[in-house]
């Protein structure tokens, strides 16, 4: 025993190594944690002999769950919803059209059996949320118009909708499905998996925040069994406990609950093992001497997927929504496969159908080329497409993002006739807790004392301990596209609650504070103090 531990810990020291290098190399580390994981296995340099694939599935199924439910858990929901529409259409409809090509590929090229393409395709139509969320967060791809919560809401919501063709498709080649039955195995998928991942949502938010029952550093482990559960209970009446938990985890980070920022830590760090198991094993679970004979047919599906299939979903599905093209080419490129096909092709190697190829090698090296090219050249690609913003914030997409709440630096212009023009700082009056710590005057930047004195048109610096709003009252950021109902009209023309206000308008990287009178442009961004999203607004989403 004592031997399979230090083994263990040398592998994830190693895994933790590779990610290290990776942002050098500019390599995903997911696609080194595979590598490490082949290395290890029966054909490779250390040989620890691995054949479990029912095992392997099952420890695989359970690093998704947390995959799944912190992708959620850290979607902004906020950020989210103005393109909501058009992710979950990638992750469904586009997933059933990128299945559908690449199946009729497979049969007519590769000459496969219609039923055999069309599990390939399946098993590969969506992609990896471990992979973009990843890559999104490493590279700090700070895309423009909300092309980074498209890429998240659809890679964290796509696995379920390939799940349910995998299975549909082996239900047909084993004899067990007509239309009907696939019409009820689909439908009673995705029922049951939204039911279940919104009732546990609500369920789950009113849970963690109950003084009552449980203390703080209870809720991780909560949270956790919470999430088991919510995969656990659809899956048991053949729903989708995929589906479930990631809406769950949406829910539940998007509602007020205590201990958020604690939580978000704990499953930054169980994620990242989760991540670091899953693709190792994966690796491991790899013969690369079986990936020979099925280098060139996989050479051609991931080709056809990169550059017809998943191009033509894209288009299909924006295009509608008039999504600039190069745009389109971005989230085209982003379309990774990953870990969520690879467990599903176990799913295949375990199914009693009957097939002629090794879809499981196929399908594997199909998702190593993906990483390796597609993620690689992701960065380049959304610098070349000229997508990447200079404002934008990735990490604002996630619930996880906080800035240095600590201090705050406030710009005060002098104009002609202010009270503080010809006093020495000593002089004038300013809070106890604010500090002037720079003065701009003609061009110049002065680090000013008590005796310094202050004249007009001056720039005063002063930094200041940052609102900690305890009412739990939060700001909201609305970015404002060409097609925004709000673009080219006046504030004073528009529709707000009561209790909202725009107070700052941020246009061509300045700050402006508006009027009635200000014109809302293309590319501005609007800060409005706004109530938190609530778990039963989060949840009237998917109802």
């Amino acid at each position: 025993m004592e031997l399979y531990l230090i083994m263990a810990a040398f592998i994830c020291i190693l895994c933790i190594f590779a990610g290290s290098l990776s942002t050098r190399i500019g390599v995903p580390s997911l696609l080194l944690f595979i590598i490490l994981g082949m290395m290890f296995g029966t054909d490779g340099i250390f040989r620890i002999p691995f054949s479990n694939y029912g095992l392997a599935e099952s420890i695989c199924s359970v690093a998704l769950i947390f995959i799944m439910f912190y992708g959620g858990f850290c979607t902004n929901w906020e950020a989210a919803r103005p393109v909501a529409k058009k992710a979950v259409l990638l992750s469904s409809a586009g997933v059933i059209l990128t299945a559908l090509l690449t199946g009729l590929f497979c049969h007519f090229i590769l000459k496969t059996s219609l039923l055999e393409g069309l599990l390939i395709g399946s098993v590969l139509g969506s992609t990896d949320a471990a992979s973009v969320f990843s890559i999104l967060r490493m590279k700090k791809l700070n895309l423009v118009d909300g092309m980074a919560s498209i890429l998240e809401v659809e890679s964290g919501s796509n696995d379920p909708v390939a799940y349910m063709l995998t299975t549909i498709v082996l239900g047909m080649m084993a004899g067990h499905s007509s239309a009907g039955s696939v019409a009820l195995v689909f439908s009673a998928q995705v029922l049951y998996g939204i039911l279940f991942g919104v009732a546990a949502g609500l369920a789950g938010s009113k849970l963690l925040n109950s003084k009552q029952l449980f203390s703080g550093e209870m809720l991780p482990i909560l949270t956790m069994a919470l999430a088991v559960l919510t995969y656990g209970l659809p899956a048991s009446v053949s729903g989708n406990g995929f589906l479930s938990v990631y809406i769950a985890g949406i829910i539940l980070g998007n509602s007020q609950i205590k201990g958020k920022v604690e939580l978000v830590h704990f499953f930054d760090g169980i994620t990242g093992m989760m991540q670091i198991i899953l693709f190792f094993l994966l690796g491991l679970l790899c013969f690369p001497s079986r990936i020979i004979p099925v280098l060139v047919p996989s050479v051609c599906i991931m080709a056809f997927m990169l550059l017809i299939a998943r191009p033509a979903a894209v288009y299909i599905i924006l295009r509608p929504f008039k999504v600039p093209f190069r745009q389109q080419l971005l989230i085209s490129w982003a379309g990774l496969r990953g870990a969520a096909s690879i467990v599903f092709a176990i799913t295949t190697v375990l199914s009693p159908a009957a097939m002629e190829y090794d879809i499981f090698h196929i399908v594997f090296c199909v998702c190593l080329l993906s990483v390796a090219i597609q993620g690689s050249l992701l960065p380049w690609m959304a610098k070349k497409l000229e997508v990447i913003g200079s404002t934008d914030d990735i990490f604002k997409t996630f619930n996880d993002y906080q800035e240095d709440q600590s201090i705050h630096l406030t710009e005060v212009r002098l104009p002609e006739g202010h009270p503080w023009i010809g006093h020495t700082f000593q002089d004038i009056s300013i809070p106890e807790d604010m500090l002037a710590v720079m003065v701009l005057r003609d061009g110049k930047t002065l680090i000013p004392n008590g005796s310094t004195y202050i004249t007009a048109e001056d720039t005063i610096i002063l930094n200041s301990p940052a609102y900690a709003d305890k009412s739990g009252m939060k700001l909201r950021e609305v970015r404002i596209g060409r097609y925004h109902p709000w673009v080219n009209k006046q504030l004073s023309e528009l529709t707000l609650p009561a209790d909202t206000l725009i107070f700052l308008i941020r246009r061509a990287g300045r700050s402006l504070v508006p009027t009635g009178q200000t014109h809302v442009r293309d590319g501005d961004v609007l800060i409005l103090n706004a109530q938190p999203v609530t778990h039963t607004a989060a949840a009237s989403a998917f109802l």
